[in-house]
C-alpha cells in the first residue's frame, strides 16, 4: 500500500502553514503591540488588532495561511492602524493639463490664504465680533468693503459657492414671482446644476425668451408683465454656441429692466477680478464692467479664476444686495469661517496687482510658458524612463492645456509634457499603469489619449513631487 504523501499531511508543507491555535489571543497581541496602544490608544488598536486575527483565523481554516505570517503580526496590526488613519482626502499630483480642476479641488489657495487660516483657526477670532464696539458683529462687514473696492459696488456678501449666490439671489427677488431668461443661457453646470431646477427650488417661474442661439432686446421686452420679479443673465462659461447667434449684453438689457422697475442680475461664474487678457490669456467678463453696465447684482466663484477657497460672491446695488442678505434662505447658505478667512487673504492680494502673477498660483500656473514647461519635460524624461522601461517608453512632447472645468473650457494653453507607451500596445497595460500611479504615496493623475498616458507638466512646480516616487513606481511595475 502506498504511504501518504508525508509533504502534505505529516511535512513541510503542513508545517508552514498556520492553524487557528497558532494564532494569539486579542489580549497577547496587544501586550506585543503595547508601543502602539501607547500611540494610538487601547480603542483603535484593539478594534483594528481583533480584525486582523479575524481575517486570520479565517485563512487558518481554510489552510491558507502562511505560519511565517503569525511571527509578523506586530507590523500587519501596526500597518493597519496606519492605514484606518489615512485620510480619505489626499494631496495628489495634477498632471492632468487641467489647472483649474473641478475633482481635484480647482484654485490652489496662496500662501498669504494658508497663513491666515492656519492663524485664525487655531484661536479665537472676530467673525461676529466688532471689535471697535465690543458687540455682537456680522461677518460680511469684514469683507464688503474690499469687495466694493475692488468691484465698485455699493454692498457685497458671501456664501458658500456660487450655486448658492445664484440660488439666494433668485429666491430674494423674485420668488412667487417670475423670471426672465435667454433661453440660450439655460445652463447645466456640474452634474446637476441646472438654471431652470434652480429657478423652481427659488420658488421663482421661470420665463424663457429668444430661441438657443439667438435672442433679442425685444423678446425680453415683449416677456416683460406685471408678475415679472427678475431678468436674469447667465454667462455660458462652460460651453459655447457659435455661428448665427445673437445675444443681448447686460449694457442694453439693464435700461430694459430699469424702464419696468426690475433688477437685473448676472452669473457671471467664472469670477475674474482682472483682465486676464494682459497676460495672453482669453479676457472674461469682470464684475466691475457688469456693474457699471448697470446690473444690480453680480454674482462669480470663489475657487475658479479668482484663485480663492469655494465661495459665492454677491455683489451690487445696496438696494438689492440688502434684500438678498435679508433673505432667510442666507443663513442656511453663508460662508464658514475657514473659507472666509482664506477668501478674505485672496481678495486682499488684488489691492497689489503687478504681484499677482507671483501671489496667486491659479494665475502662476496659468501664464508659465511654454518652454519652461518643455524644458522641465526633458529634465524629467531620462528618470521617468528609467523608472517605466521596459514596459513602456516615454517621450517629451508638446501639448495643450486646459485652463479649467466650467472656466473657459473650450481654451488651450500651450504646454509640455511626457508621454508613456506600452510597449505590447494594449490600452489595459496603460490602465495599470495609470493605477500605479495614483496609488503611489502622492497620487499622480495624468490622462490617457490617443493611446498614451501624458503627463502634462504645467501644473508641476515642485518636480520632487514626482521624481521622489519614482522607486516606488519601478517596483510596483517590476
Amino acid at each position: 500500500m502506498t504511504a501518504p504523501d508525508e509533504s502534505v499531511v505529516h511535512g513541510s508543507k503542513a508545517q508552514d502553514k498556520a492553524a487557528p491555535k497558532d494564532l494569539p489571543a486579542l489580549d497577547r497581541l496587544l501586550r506585543d503591540c503595547a508601543p502602539l496602544v501607547v500611540e494610538h490608544g487601547h480603542t483603535l488598536v484593539a478594534a483594528e488588532g481583533r480584525a486582523l486575527l479575524d481575517a486570520l483565523r479565517t485563512r487558518a481554516l481554510a489552510g491558507q495561511l502562511p505560519l511565517a505570517e503569525v511571527a509578523t503580526l506586530p507590523a500587519a496590526l501596526a500597518a493597519r492602524v496606519a492605514a484606518r488613519l489615512q485620510p480619505s482626502m489626499r494631496a495628489v499630483v495634477n498632471l492632468t493639463g487641467t489647472v483649474i480642476h473641478t475633482n481635484l479641488g480647482r484654485a490652489l489657495l496662496a500662501d498669504a490664504a494658508l497663513q491666515q487660516v492656519l492663524a485664525l483657526m487655531g484661536s479665537p477670532n472676530n467673525l461676529e465680533f466688532d471689535l471697535a464696539t465690543g458687540s455682537r458683529g456680522d461677518r460680511d462687514e469684514l469683507i464688503e468693503g474690499l469687495l466694493c473696492e475692488l468691484t465698485g459696488a455699493e454692498a457685497a456678501t458671501v456664501v458658500n459657492n456660487n450655486a448658492a449666490a445664484v440660488l439666494l439671489g433668485i429666491a430674494a427677488l423674485a420668488r412667487g414671482k417670475e423670471a426672465i431668461v435667454s433661453r440660450g443661457e439655460l445652463v447645466e453646470i456640474g452634474g446637476a446644476f441646472r438654471m431652470p431646477d434652480v429657478m423652481a427650488a427659488a420658488g421663482a417661474t421661470l420665463v424663457e425668451v429668444g430661441t438657443t442661439n439667438r435672442t433679442h432686446p425685444r423678446d425680453y421686452e415683449q416677456a416683460i408683465t406685471p408678475r415679472t420679479g427678475l431678468v436674469v443673465k447667465v454667462h455660458t462659461s462652460n460651453y459655447q454656441v457659435q455661428g448665427f447667434t445673437a445675444s443681448v449684453d447686460e449694457a442694453t438689457l439693464a435700461p430694459i429692466a430699469h424702464r419696468a422697475g426690475l433688477p437685473l442680475m448676472t452669473d457671471l461664474g467664472s469670477g475674474a477680478l482682472v483682465d486676464l487678457s494682459k497676460w495672453g490669456l482669453p479676457p472674461e467678463p469682470l464684475p466691475q464692467a457688469m456693474l457699471k453696465a448697470g446690473c444690480d447684482v453680480v454674482t462669480f466663484s470663489g475657487d475658479k479664476l479668482l484663485g480663492g477657497p469655494q465661495a459665492g460672491l454677491i455683489v451690487g446695488s445696496r438696494e438689492a444686495v440688502g434684500r438678498i442678505r435679508k433673505f432667510p434662505m442666507k443663513r442656511a447658505l453663508r460662508l464658514s469661517k475657514l473659507p472666509f478667512a482664506a477668501l478674505e487673504a485672496t481678495l486682499r492680494l488684488y489691492l497689489r496687482p503687478e504681484r499677482l502673477v507671483q501671489d496667486l498660483p491659479t494665475l502662476r500656473l496659468l501664464t508659465r510658458p511654454a518652454e519652461q514647461i518643455a524644458a522641465l519635460a526633458r529634465q524629467l524624461l531620462p528618470e521617468v524612463a528609467a523608472a517605466v522601461s521596459p514596459r513602456f517608453a516615454v517621450e517629451a512632447v508638446a501639448l495643450q492645456s486646459q485652463i479649467g472645468s466650467g472656466s473657459l473650457p473650450v481654451e488651450r494653453l500651450p504646454s509640455a509634457g511626457l508621454a508613456l507607451t506600452a510597449a505590447d500596445g494594449r490600452g489595459r497595460t496603460l490602465e495599470a499603469l495609470a493605477t500605479a500611479l495614483r496609488e503611489l504615496p502622492r497620487p499622480v493623475i495624468g490622462r490617457i489619449q490617443d493611446d498614451r498616458l501624458l503627463l502634462d507638466l504645467r501644473c508641476l512646480e515642485e518636480p520632487t513631487l514626482l521624481t521622489s516616487q519614482l522607486g516606488v513606481l519601478k517596483e510596483a511595475l517590476a
